[in-house]
């Protein structure tokens, strides 16, 4: 794994197959598809970042790469992509061997451009934040949100520009430029606004702006600052503004019967704040944060009616197509997904609440424009309170949030793009390079990214089209396929940059390709490409059967990369290469992407967005959770996932992404329940319950969405958010756990079961 690990800390790309296969035919047989997670902005050590624009090949727009070749006598620069034969410019004119500029350094296959020129003509906009707050909570909920958002207030940049909408039956637009006496716009959430409208109601038309002369910063659409400032004040201005509308702000004063739900109007709110910022601010970085506590119930995104008789769609209600509001939801969001995208806005959302929200409706607006997500069961929650400094906080851990990406792809002619899971919006740029198979956001080689930060993963599928390689070409042919990522955006110092990523893989066909690709595999992105696979395939095709899919592809590579004699289990044998893939593969049948039993819509929609967006190593902690033991006897030490870990003198610590579990052996809870870690003879004691405690706050502290941390004991009630993900090696139903140990009440197979049961159909 350290060679890929390598890789990725140079590039921020990891591939599942780093040879790749040569042929069309080949690419097929080799089930998971040829396919790369790279991380646009990842923050790299030693990348150069260069003060003047970038050079581009006249005919396929690539830009110029340590890969090129270059005549330095003729000045001239040969693609590696169509093999175009470009002039060096003037300012190339001193190039030598010894003497380089950055982009051709073999060392730097990734480098950023920031061209003073281009961005001293535009000067950076400032950051603006719509806050869009739900008041039909009970009053608790509604202390605890004024508080965190106040909060986060105090930790925003000055110069940026914040603005507020509250909503619940109505909608209420704050003008925070109104100084002493606080002044509210009121729309019905029942009607749905146009952006015209929304305009001609809150004034912004009284004054007719004079024809300027030239262009003045700040006037868009003919609306002039000042009547933007009335809405979109800076952070330094309006803080006691805002923080005396908060003071004020009170739970929806609409009576609700005691048989119905709260009339609110989530999608009326979002509408009408997203018609503000593309009036005021089109084209320049804006975030909608959204923060909702209950379901909505009236305007075009309701998802559910105000009866409190009928209850909020599941799973099993979508499976039969019986959800009714489900279809009309999506309908509006997918419409205000693109008037987001068309503006380059993001939409955030920090759902709160025991019941759903309707995040799975909301899904499509906040996955095309990037935006951030965060389920919390309350407002009070750590989770949530946490993760909203979590945005604003800057220092080793802030998210490096950027804004206004477009992403694009070249690639050599053999291969061809069939689009991207992940946080991106097609800009149906169609082109050579398109392929005919559609995975996601596909039918394009440019791609949309409102909002992006340091950690966003975008999973790309390509598709192989070389139909076959005669012999004779393989020794003569250049076995190279080339890679170019170019991604363009706004730099959190409001600079525009452009980061410029170019691979190259080997590729190769025929006979005796076998171990070459075998030796190139990384079974951690490939767990991480086909989680999201699976995952996206369950959402889009009918019928689809998750659990047959997964165990087919297993045992369709099993068949052609293990080691075996004809139907004899037990001389299988897998490349160590490859050995862990099974067991990734196991906890993937069995993960919250696949199971989605037990969870609600909104909670599938949550773990797959955060799965569509992180990159390789957290993907495989939602996989696969990791397992650490702390015992008297030896130091911390890794755990195999299964119930065997449990015993009772040892402490285990749970790392499953979404929850960081504590858990404590009996003799230990007994201990600790007595007091002996509070006695000084007892110290090692104390300073084993602390260990794993140190540990998980380490985690933590670095993760986004913060992880929601459970500290349980054996055969506690918590003690079934570790059982639930550990390999059932002793169920009730076969054999005794060993003295101290546990056993799980399940009917799922272990994965010695599994395995001999993948042994048997790979050799036949």
């Amino acid at each position: 794994m350290a060679e890929f690990m390598d890789l990725e800390a140079q590039d921020g790309v990891r591939m599942p197959w780093n040879v790749l296969p040569g042929t069309k035919q080949e690419a097929t047989s080799c089930v998971v598809p040829v396919s790369a997670i790279y991380t646009p902005i990842k923050p790299l050590p030693n990348i150069p970042v260069v003060p003047y624009g970038p050079l581009r090949c006249r005919t396929c727009r690539s830009i110029l790469n340590p890969f090129s070749i270059v005549d330095f006598v003729a000045k001239i620069w040969i693609c590696p992509f169509c093999f175009q034969r470009n002039h060096f410019p003037p300012g190339y004119a001193t190039i030598s061997d010894d003497n380089l500029p950055a982009e051709l350094f073999p060392q730097y296959t990734t480098i950023e451009y920031e061209d003073q020129a281009s961005n001293a003509s535009s000067p950076p906009q400032p950051p603006v934040f719509m806050f869009v707050l739900d008041t039909c909570i009970i009053e608790e909920e509604v202390a605890f949100l004024k508080s965190a958002i106040s909060q986060a207030i105090d930790l925003l940049p000055d110069h940026s520009l914040v603005g507020l909408i509250t909503f619940g039956t109505f909608v209420h637009v704050h003008e925070l430029g109104f100084g002493q006496i606080s002044k509210t716009y009121v729309f019905r959430g029942s009607k749905d606004v146009s952006k015209d409208q929304l305009l001609e109601s809150m004034n912004f038309f009284l004054k007719k702006p004079k024809p300027s002369a030239g262009v003045i910063a700040g006037v868009r659409d003919g609306l002039s600052a000042d009547a933007i400032s009335r809405f979109l004040l800076p952070a330094s201005e309006c803080e006691f503004v805002l923080n005396s509308v908060l003071e004020e702000l009170q739970k929806d004063p609409w009576p609700v019967p005691a048989d119905q739900r709260a009339t609110r109007c989530t999608s009326t709110a979002l509408s009408i704040a997203a018609s503000l910022l593309g009036a005021c601010f089109p084209g320049s970085g804006a975030r909608i944060m959204a923060f909702v506590g209950g379901p909505s119930t009236e305007g075009p995104g309701a998802i559910v009616s105000k009866n409190l008789s009928e209850p909020i769609r599941s799973h099993k209600d979508l499976d039969k197509d019986s959800a009714q509001h489900f279809h009309k939801a999506v309908k509006f969001y997918e419409g205000l997904s693109k008037q987001l995208v068309h503006q380059g806005h993001v939409l955030d959302l920090f759902a709160c609440a025991l019941d759903q929200v309707g995040m799975a409706e909301l899904k499509v607006a906040i996955e095309k424009t990037g935006g951030l997500v965060v389920l919390a069961e309350s407002f009070g929650h750590s989770v949530f309170k946490d993760s909203l400094k979590r945005v604003f906080q800057s220092g080793d851990h802030d998210l490096g949030l950027a804004s206004n990406g477009i992403f694009e792809i070249n690639c050599s002619k053999d291969i061809k793009v069939q689009g991207i899971i992940g946080p991106c919006a097609s800009l149906e740029k169609k082109g050579p390079l398109c392929s005919d198979t559609v995975v996601g956001q596909g039918g394009t080689s440019a791609w949309k990214m409102c909002g992006l930060d340091k950690a966003t993963s975008l999973c790309l599928l390509f598709e192989i089209v070389k139909k076959e390689i005669p012999e004779a070409a393989v020794a003569t042919a250049s076995n190279q396929f080339y890679f170019q990522f170019l991604t363009y955006y706004q730099h959190n110092s409001g600079k525009m940059r452009l980061r410029v990523t170019t691979l190259s893989r080997r590729w190769v066909a025929g006979q005796g390709s076998l171990q070459d690709l075998i030796a190139g595999f990384d079974q951690e992105a490939a767990a991480g490409v086909m989680a999201r696979l699976v995952s996206f395939k369950m959402e889009t095709e009918a019928e689809f059967d998750p659990i047959r899919w997964l165990d087919k592809s297993l045992i369709h590579l099993c068949t052609r990369f293990g080691d075996y004699q004809k139907d004899s289990p037990s001389s299988f044998s897998l490349n160590q290469r490859l050995s862990i893939f099974p067991q990734f593969v196991f906890h993937l049948r069995r993960s919250q992407f696949v199971q989605v039993f037990n969870n609600s819509p909104d909670e599938t929609a949550y773990y797959r967005m955060i799965l569509n967006r992180e990159n390789v190593a957290n993907s495989v902690v939602m996989i696969q959770p990791s397992l650490i033991s702390y015992s008297f006897h030896t130091a911390p030490e890794p755990a195999f996932l299964d119930v065997a870990a449990i015993a009772a003198d040892r402490i285990l610590l749970l790392d499953s992404y979404f929850t960081v579990v504590v858990f404590h052996g009996s003799t230990i809870a007994q201990w600790r329940k007595a007091g002996y870690h509070t006695m000084p003879e007892h110290l090692a004691f104390a300073l084993l319950l602390q260990a794993p405690r140190d540990d998980a706050d380490a985690i933590v502290k670095e993760r986004f969405p913060v992880p929601r941390l459970v500290v349980c004991d054996q055969h506690g009630s918590q003690a079934r958010f570790l059982l639930a993900r550990l390999n059932p090696s002793a169920t009730y139903n076969n054999d005794a756990p060993l003295p101290g140990g546990d056993i799980i009440f399940t009917d799922d197979v272990s994965f010695e079961v599994f395995m001999d049961h993948l042994k048997r159909l790979a050799v036949q």
